[in-house]
């Protein structure tokens, strides 16, 4: 097995231009959660790993959730009197609210505005917002267009649909000698961004179809999934058989010129966790490790409290944290084959380290949790422990996605902590959100009935 896994090793520099091919051919399809954005991807992956494709229909439960209706484009644009298209969705995929609803009339420059999204810091880029859950319409621009506009009568026109459809996931299984799983997870519902949706997709294609070829002792479970969406169906569907998963890592923006950064599991000191912090030591690259935190992507829901599995993220960059992040600056040539390769390795020799060290004991996460002050703290428990409940039916939450809120940030805290264990002080001291905006949040859930105070 050992020369096995070292021949792909030695090919791991050709696995990443291989990589940033597929990327190059996956970049211009306008993928969305739903639609045939997603049916292509899958089709093109499928010529390199046998995926199983699962469509789930329009209106299925999933917890707190339920699959939205499908929506699909072909085409926008807006026009000036002169009848010259001045933002083109067949120049770019991001100028379009993702999730638009169809509109076709003539409007004033202010009413317009109304629906421009752009980055007055990033003035050359155009930004990714969606409305997947609150029906609206948009454009996303440079910032530099939007101070462009002239006073004048515009045409705005997106042609979409919006209906009862399903949602599409793709999921590919490698049976090794045991029942325990290794779950890989990325996520594929951005449109044309490569190192912040593409590059995990691309990473695990290429992982996948060259781990076929090996003897291994641990199953491993691929998941091509719309980001959070798509894990929180995945999760609904399988609930019964989550117990096999043994190790887990969400692949996303692997293929920046970042440093290696390692997004622990909620549990801390899972195996998975130990693995990873051994092969980034090793490597003898500058590395970065993170305490869990409930954002980011798919780990979100895997480490929800219901669940609270041994699933961590290996990343370049931490998301937000590169400027291109949610831009049209985020192209095929800010990620470079050699990133990808890099990323690559790590992940091989990660799987390569659990294969060796199947069926050892590893010490699991013994966490000593602080003593809890009745006259001054609380505790509390969240009554929907598996996956996020979905805010905005309480009006919680963001209506336009793809920017970061800083008001969400603390109920995602105090939802996923509220676990019966961790106490609000405990709470704010992990996440260095001030107490009394922890305890104001934890009682306005508690009003809308998601938590329920023990102590």
């Amino acid at each position: 097995m050992e020369s096995n896994f070292q021949n792909i090793i030695a090919q791991i520099p050709e696995i990443g231009e291989d990589m940033h091919e597929l990327m190059i051919e996956l970049f211009p399809i306008c993928r969305s959660i739903t639609g045939n954005g997603l049916r292509k991807t899958l089709k093109i992956l499928k010529n390199h790993i046998p995926l199983e494709i699962f469509e789930v229909p329009t209106k299925t439960k999933a917890f707190d959730w339920e699959v939205p209706r499908e929506w699909n484009i072909t085409d926008a644009y807006i026009k000036n009197s002169k009848g010259e298209k001045i933002v083109d969705f067949k120049k770019s995929n991001l100028h379009v609210l993702n999730y638009s609803i169809p509109i076709n009339k003539k409007i004033s420059l202010d009413e317009l505005k109304l629906h421009l999204h752009s980055l007055p810091e990033y003035s050359d880029v155009i930004p990714y917002r969606t409305s997947y859950y609150n029906e609206n319409w948009g454009f996303c621009i440079t910032h530099n267009q939007l101070l462009q506009l002239e006073e004048d009568e515009y045409e705005v026109f997106i042609d979409t649909t919006l209906e009862d459809g399903s949602l599409t996931y793709g999921e590919y299984f490698i049976k090794g000698e045991s029942e325990d799983e290794v779950l890989l997870s990325c996520y594929l519902c951005h449109p044309s961004m490569c190192n912040d949706n593409l590059s995990g997709i691309v990473l695990l294609t290429l992982l996948a179809k060259h781990l076929k070829k090996l003897s291994l002792q641990y199953s491993y479970r691929f998941l091509f999934i719309p980001e959070t969406i798509g894990s929180i169906v995945w999760l609904s569907r399988n609930e019964m058989n989550v117990a096999k998963i043994k190790h887990g890592l969400v692949a996303t923006c692997v293929g920046d010129s970042g440093i290696s950064t390692y997004k622990k599991s909620r549990q801390g000191n899972t195996e998975i966790d130990q693995t990873v912090i051994e092969v980034l030591k090793k490597s003898g690259d500058d590395y970065k490790i993170m305490n869990f935190d409930p954002l980011g992507s798919d780990e979100r829901q895997f480490c929800s409290p219901g669940f609270n599995l041994p699933v961590g993220s290996l990343r370049k960059t931490n998301p937000a944290n590169f400027p291109e992040y949610h831009t049209s600056a985020d192209n095929t040539e800010f990620v470079k084959a050699k990133y990808l390769a890099d990323s690559f390795s790590k992940y091989f020799k990660v799987i390569l380290k659990l294969e060796e060290n199947f069926g050892k004991f590893y010490s699991k996460n013994n966490e000593e949790l602080p003593e809890i002050d009745n006259k001054n703290d609380q505790v509390f428990l969240n009554l929907n422990p598996k996956c996020e409940p979905k805010l905005d039916k309480t009006v919680l939450y963001r209506k336009i996605g793809g920017a970061v809120h800083n008001d969400a940030l603390t109920i995602l805290w105090v939802l996923n902590y509220s676990d019966g264990k961790h106490s609000l002080r405990d709470i704010s001291l992990r996440s260095g959100i001030d107490f009394k905006q922890i305890k104001q949040t934890a009682e306005l859930l508690q009003d809308k009935k998601l938590l329920k105070r023990i102590l």
